[in-house]
Formats: C-alpha cells, structure tokens, sequence
C-alpha cells in the first residue's frame, strides 16, 4: 500500500508541474500589463518600468518560470503586489475562512442527505421518495445567486435574523454555509437513492434476504455499503470544488475566502498571486483524489489501489 501511495504521490508532482506551466503561460498570455495596472493612471514610464523590473517582467519567459520554480521549491510562493504582502499567509488565511463555510455547510449536507437518499431508495415510489426527488431536483437547479438572494431577502431582509455580508459571529456563517452545501446536498441525495435502488435489485441482497437476515441489516450492512461508494467518489471531487473557493456565494455575501481572493486577483492582473492560487486549487483537488482512492479500498475490498 505504501509504495503505491508513494507512486501515485510521484504522478502528483508530474501533474503539478504541468500546472505551474499552465498557469504560468495562462497568466502571462492575458492582455494587459500588469505593471502598468498596479500603477495610478498618471503614472510615467520610468516608474512603470521599474515596476516591471520589481516584478521580474524584465526578464524572458523562460528565466521567470524558472526563478518562480525556484521559489516555489523554497517555500516561498510569490509577493502579491496588489495587497503587499506575501502570498502564502494571504492564501493561507482566506482558505481557512473557505474551509469555515465548506466544512458546515458539507457537514450539514450529509447528515441531511444520506438519510433522505437511503430512505427515498428503500421506500420508492412513496410520498417521501416524491419529496426526496423533488427536493433533489429542486437543488441542482437552482441557481447560487438566486439561492443567495432569497435566502437574504427571507432571514436577513424579512425575518431580521442573520447579517447579509461581512465576518465577525457564527451568524455571517449560517447563509454562506447553507448555500454551499445546498448542491451537494441535492447531489447526494440524487445519487444515494439510485444507487439504493439499484444495489437492492442485485441478487445478493435476494440470498441475503432468503437467509432471514433483519431488513434493518440487510438495507445498513449490505446494502448502503455498496451504495455509498459513488458518494464517496462525488463528495471528494465535490469537497475539492468546494475547498477551492465558491466565487459567487462569497461575492454576495462578502466573505473573505479563496473565491473572493480569486477574483481580486484576477481583475487586478496579480499575476503571481494568480499562479499561487491555482498550485494550491490543484493541490487540493489532488489531494482529495488521493483520499477517494484510499477510502475506496477499505469500504470495498474487491478494489486494489493500483
């Protein structure tokens, strides 16, 4: 097992090295100069090619990626000239504000939406089925900036309730939270009642059944062993999404996470803030693949980590 880890964990650093090649030639192919955009208008030439040579775009292509990879294999990713500071504790603090939201609010999903799903698969057909594929259906295609919107025009504009942007109490986290996990809660339920559906139509479940087995076993032990495996595999690339930052809900609700950070960084042609974000965005998927990969091997058996 540990050497396949340490294999895959190889392939990994392949693959993030193609997205520091990537982003790089991404950020640098956008129109505009960002030396040019960090300065006032009334800037003169002089002080924009200084600027330039602050931010190392005086030199080719080829020497600034290798001066950025040499700097990332230091531990140092970057000066973000927009905020003056460091990237890495800027990133740091805003994705520890995303992970506040994404936590609760996947939290929440899953222990609304694995029982619904589970008793929706096992009960089709009846009324709370209807209302757990309603509600699915419902929740993925609702928009987040319309979900945002009624959520503060009912608990922060009618009821009074919760503050409608900022941070400071648990109270600027309840809407964000519940708007991020309201997707992933419909997607689960979705996935966890047909996949309920389909595992007991396996012929197992019948052996396991005509064993006199209790149906409270059989629908727990057996069943929803199986049946949780594609959830496993949605909620690790879903937490991965996630975790990179929800761009819109924290725009509307002004939350100083990864996704806002994103998008300031972007319009403000940040560019090295811009490559560090993305090495960390695909760190993070990465590293939520691996989990699934691993997690897949103790629920299931009969699959090898290879």
């Amino acid at each position: 097992m540990l050497k396949k880890i340490l294999r895959r964990l190889a392939l990994t650093l392949i693959v993030l090295v193609g997205v520091t090649i990537i982003a790089f030639a991404l950020v640098r192919l956008a129109p505009g100069d960002p030396a040019v955009q960090m300065l006032p208008a009334t800037a003169t030439q002089e002080q924009i090619d200084n600027m330039r040579t602050r931010m190392g775009l005086d030199q080719s292509y080829v020497v600034q990626y290798f001066m950025y990879i040499g700097n990332l294999l230091k531990g140092d990713l970057g000066y973000s000239f927009h905020f003056n500071m460091d990237c890495g504790p800027l990133i740091l603090s805003r994705l520890v504000n995303t992970a506040k939201i994404t936590v609760i609010g996947v939290i929440i999903a899953l222990i609304i939406s694995i029982p619904l799903g589970l008793v929706a698969g096992i009960k089709r057909g009846s009324a709370l089925d209807t209302c757990a594929t309603a509600f699915a259906l419902c929740g993925q295609a609702m928009s987040p900036v319309w979900l945002c919107l009624l959520m503060i025009l009912i608990f922060s504009v009618g009821l009074k309730w919760l503050p409608t942007q900022g941070v400071g109490s648990w109270k600027n986290m309840v809407m964000p939270s519940l708007c991020v996990g309201f997707a992933f809660c419909s997607l689960v339920t979705r996935m966890l009642r047909s996949s309920m559906i389909d595992v007991l139509q396996e012929e197992y479940i019948t052996a396991t059944r005509a064993r006199g087995v209790s149906k409270f076993q059989v629908y727990v032990k057996y069943a929803f062993k199986n049946a949780i495996l594609p959830i496993v595999t949605i909620s690790g690339a879903q937490l991965g999404i996630l975790l990179c930052g929800s761009m819109v809900i924290e725009q509307i609700f002004n939350w100083p996470g990864l996704g806002q950070l994103t998008v300031t960084a972007i319009s403000s042609r940040d560019f090295q803030l811009v490559q560090s974000i993305l090495l960390i965005v695909a760190v993070i998927m990465v590293v939520c693949n691996l989990i699934v990969d691993i997690l897949y091997t103790f629920i299931d058996k009969r699959i090898s980590f290879n």
